[in-house]
């Protein structure tokens, strides 16, 4: 019997899988410097915390943090997010919060409450990839929105909602992912208006808030939504634990949180009662703060060393310097192909992701995505130094 592609369902045929996933395989090679990811840093980790915290709330809850739970949520953990989120600039009430696993099954379900077959969803162009995969898995149509050294230009989303009509907006405005950029406030402002206006809901993703390393912190989007516009989408997945799975989305139109919830309870029922707990008692416990200073501290060491492994690059390289996040986005010189040179830079011990992915369109073979949390930073220097020889030579 041959199995073949006519056994799969056709909606499964435009998903190709995570770019970064596949490079992630060639990443056996002993003494591998991998700059594709964007896992936090194991140094920002904490076991010696989260495996007495683990114990505390079983040994406090007993066989309930065991059971099945609410599809809303752990109450405790709404209470604490609720609060953790008024304080970032996410004014919320806690039946406005809905635990999730990651901002990521956030945006799932967002597309699965909004998005039928052929709808558009406008992103930023360039844009994370696996929100351009989670779209397309629902039959959706990413559009990409044109953005500068600045991000998203406001004028150029209202032109695309009116030639479009999109249900759905989706956008990361701080330490944006892939290019690091970050929204100024006017633009935010701008864009919460132009949601009202139009009646669009903007997915603001915001899993690097709190990872900011120079600057002074920008009001979210969300706190400019005055009609429930705007669904904040917040992570607990890059400062205290990816392994959990823990997020939060606030949602402030009921009948949105209802159809959330319900979309909710056919992916997993409900998020782990244990790993809300941890996560609850974490932020209790009053851990983040100081937990959050260390942390930023080693990034920034990391990121100042990838900036000076720039000098190496060759003239007419460009790239972005970002205030915060995992990331370091670049733009090669003359007919640079960040695809092709991937090859000949593994072979050499360093591995990157190649700018296209990350774009609606696809295009754009001269740009690349640099992570720099994953590695310290002795191997960021080296790795720089064998990438710019790569980059040089070919």
């Amino acid at each position: 019997m041959v199995f073949d592609e006519s056994y799969f369902a056709r909606h499964m045929n435009p998903i190709t899988g995570s770019a970064i996933r596949d490079i992630f395989k060639l990443l056996g090679k002993p003494g591998m410097i991998s700059f594709a990811g964007g896992n936090p840093s194991n140094a920002a980790l904490e076991p010696e915390v989260i495996a007495p915290l683990a114990k505390e709330v079983i040994e406090a809850a007993g066989p309930a943090i065991l059971q099945y739970g609410a599809s809303e949520g752990w109450k405790p953990l709404k209470e604490s997010a609720q609060k953790y989120l008024t304080n970032i600039g996410v004014p919320c009430e806690e039946n406005e919060v809905l635990p999730t696993e990651g901002s990521t099954q956030g945006f799932d379900i967002l597309l699965k409450a909004l998005i039928d077959p052929g709808d558009v969803v406008l992103v930023e162009d360039p844009t994370f990839l696996g929100a351009l995969q989670a779209i397309r898995t629902y039959h959706g149509i990413p559009v990409g929105v044109e953005c500068d050294e600045n991000g998203l230009l406001p004028d150029a989303l209202e032109a695309a909602i009116i030639k479009h009509k999109p249900k759905l907006v989706y956008i990361i405005p701080t330490f944006q992912n892939p290019t690091g950029t970050t929204l100024p406030v006017d633009r935010r402002v701008a864009i919460a208006d132009i949601a009202a206006r139009y009646g669009v809901i903007v997915a603001e993703d915001d899993p690097y808030h709190d990872l900011r390393y120079e600057g002074e912190s920008l009001p979210t989007i969300k706190s400019f939504d005055k009609e429930g516009w705007t669904v904040y989408l917040a992570s607990f997945s890059k400062i205290i634990s990816p392994g959990m799975r823990v997020g939060a989305m606030v949602i402030s139109i009921p009948t949105l949180m209802r159809k959330c919830v319900i979309g909710k309870q056919s992916s997993d029922l409900h998020c782990p009662l244990l790993t809300q707990a941890i996560v609850d008692a974490y932020l209790r416990k009053g851990l983040l703060p100081e937990h959050l200073v260390r942390i930023r501290a080693g990034y920034r060491d990391q990121l100042d060393a990838m900036l000076k492994g720039f000098a190496l690059f060759p003239e007419g390289t460009r790239y972005i310097k970002p205030e915060g996040g995992l990331f370091v986005w670049a733009k090669l010189p003359g007919n640079k192909n960040a695809v092709s040179l991937l090859e000949p830079a593994v072979e050499s011990g360093v591995a990157y992701v190649p700018g296209t992915h990350f774009y609606a369109e696809g295009g754009h073979l001269d740009t690349l995505r640099l992570n720099f949390s994953n590695s310290p930073t002795d191997k960021i220097s080296e790795g720089m130094e064998k990438l710019s020889k790569v980059i040089n030579n070919n």
